[in-house]
């Protein structure tokens, strides 16, 4: 057997793969990738529009709870020094006095505070002390509006006359996502979120 060559021989029956069957098999991979990407891109849409929607509650959120926490301190005066918690309210700005250190004057850091609405860049803003600048506290905001009520329940006008008779205030803020979610009908595409609280501030019934 030295020096011979063995050659395989085929059979004429032997087949490989057709063309016809090579075109099925890459028409159904694609398939099958066309519905995994699919599968993919809607998943991660619905990833961005839960997180947008999650930043969006966060942020109406935090604001509420700051601004509730500072409009209860409103009026605390423990030294006696006699002056009004709310001043220049209306149904878009609140201003608030408190003597925050005790020193019988509201002039300090955080004792004279501001809340405004910007609607022209859907913004709350806050100012602190009196010759303080409006600082952006609160972004993406569509509505921020503010009712009075008086010591009786009775609701005030939107912007009170004698903002001393002022004793609870409700709060109410609308927020929206950062941004547009195409695959969504209503407001443009803008998911929206309003939070309200009616807050009493204990120190204006004194």
């Amino acid at each position: 057997m030295n020096g011979v060559c063995m050659l395989r021989t085929f059979d004429k029956d032997e087949k490989g793969f057709s063309l016809v069957e090579l075109l099925i098999v890459m028409g159904i991979s694609s398939i099958l990738l066309i519905a995994v990407y699919e599968t993919f891109i809607s998943e991660r849409r619905a990833i961005t529009a839960q997180e947008l929607i999650t930043e969006m509650h966060q942020n109406v959120r935090a604001a509420l709870d700051m601004m509730v926490r500072e409009i209860r301190m409103a009026g605390y005066d423990p030294t006696g020094a006699g002056f009004t918690g709310i001043v220049n309210p209306t149904s878009s700005q609140i201003g608030i006095l408190l003597d925050q250190n005790s020193n019988g004057d509201h002039y300090d850091s955080n004792e004279d505070i501001t809340y405004s609405y910007d609607s022209a860049n859907l913004r709350i803003r806050r100012k602190t002390g009196i010759s303080g600048t409006n600082q952006p506290f609160a972004e993406n905001i569509t509505l921020f509006h503010l009712d009075y009520f008086d010591p009786n329940g009775a609701q005030l006008s939107s912007s009170p006359a004698d903002p001393s008779v002022i004793r609870q205030i409700k709060i109410t803020i609308t927020g929206r996502t950062d941004r547009a979610d195409p695959d969504y009908p209503r407001n443009n595409g803008y998911r929206i979120y309003t939070v309200t609280s009616l807050v009493t501030p204990k120190n204006l019934d004194l």
